[in-house]
């Protein structure tokens, strides 16, 4: 027969065993569990073998909100876990309709990364995480994106990405939460606007077109009329430099005929002369430009001053 004592000693360790056994908890890497006793915080199990007082502690379970693909449309559903998965998760929320500055309504899908890191703050400090924070990334970029007119909210993507993040970062804090990222994934506006935007694209692309037609003929107008003005002053400089070497010419033969006629010539009368001889020498291409020619009186009279001024200096050489 047993011994009533030893019998009790048997029942005592199997109890023992049991709880053991019962109050061991193993957590996966990555994952945390908030520990309760009797209804209040007790301790948050980090990853490992982990033992619990059976009865007396309990996980305190998280409401989690995920999005699941039913027949063609995301449905929320809403789970309660007891273990908190620590790695970075992404939401990707249904798109939403938000106005913008400029009054046309657009449907906008978004998507957010985070990542628990204060597993007690994000049980205790809201009562659905995820629909929390969900609700704040949709509310903060309707307020972001309603600031903004149509043609800047395309390229203001990243902008807005980082004001997105910057709120919820502050607010993520109270609820152990770190916003990784926020990323605007699509932008759906109605088919008459986007017609129009279309067309505003090709006018644009068309004036752009003709501005540097514009611009093209414009410059090629300056490069020809600054080649025309150099072309210009060109001939002015070769003009004027013929017009001095003339003058010195003439200047010249002055003084060759005055010192012929050993400077008792009348200066007047040799520049007459000159002319004279100049004027000659212009017959010839006058002739051919008509079978008759006409000569001014005051041609007789230069014609007549050559001969007197020829006949004089051949007298004054004679002598």
């Amino acid at each position: 027969m047993l011994d009533p004592a030893y019998l009790v000693a048997v029942v005592f360790t199997a109890l023992i065993l049991a709880l053991i056994v019962k109050g061991l908890m193993i957590v996966q890497q990555s994952e945390a569990v908030v520990i309760e006793r009797l209804g209040s915080y007790q301790k948050t199990l980090s990853p490992g073998i982990n033992w619990i007082i059976p009865f007396v502690d309990k996980p305190r379970s998280i409401k989690v909100r995920r999005y699941q693909a039913i027949g063609g449309e995301s449905v929320a559903m809403v789970n309660e876990e007891t273990r908190i998965d620590r790695r970075e998760t992404v939401l990707d929320f249904p798109g939403q309709s938000v106005v913008t500055a400029d009054n046309v309504s657009v449907n906008v899908n978004g998507a957010l990364y985070f990542q628990i890191t204060d597993p007690e703050r994000a049980v205790y400090q809201t009562e659905n995480l995820i629909q929390a924070i969900e609700v704040l990334a949709k509310t903060s970029l309707r307020s972001e994106m309603g600031k903004m007119e149509l043609d800047k909210l395309f390229e203001s993507r990243q902008e807005i990405n980082d004001k997105l993040q910057l709120v919820m970062d502050g607010a993520g804090n109270k609820w152990g939460v770190k916003v990784t990222r926020v990323e605007i994934q699509d932008i759906v506006i109605p088919a008459e606007v986007e017609d129009a935007m279309r067309k505003q694209m090709a006018a644009e692309r068309e004036r752009r077109a003709l501005v540097l037609r514009a611009s093209g003929e414009r410059e090629a107008a300056i490069a020809k009329a600054e080649g025309e003005k150099r072309s210009s002053i060109l001939v002015a400089e070769g003009n004027k430099e013929a017009a001095i070497l003339m003058a010195e010419g003439q200047r010249q033969a002055i003084d060759q005929v005055l010192a012929a006629g050993q400077e008792k010539l009348d200066p007047q009368l040799v520049v007459g002369y000159l002319l004279g001889l100049e004027y000659l020498k212009t017959l010839p291409d006058i002739a051919k430009e008509g079978d008759r020619v006409f000569l001014p009186y005051e041609a007789s009279n230069v014609l007549g001053a050559v001969g007197s001024i020829e006949a004089l200096l051949k007298g004054r050489l004679s002598n």
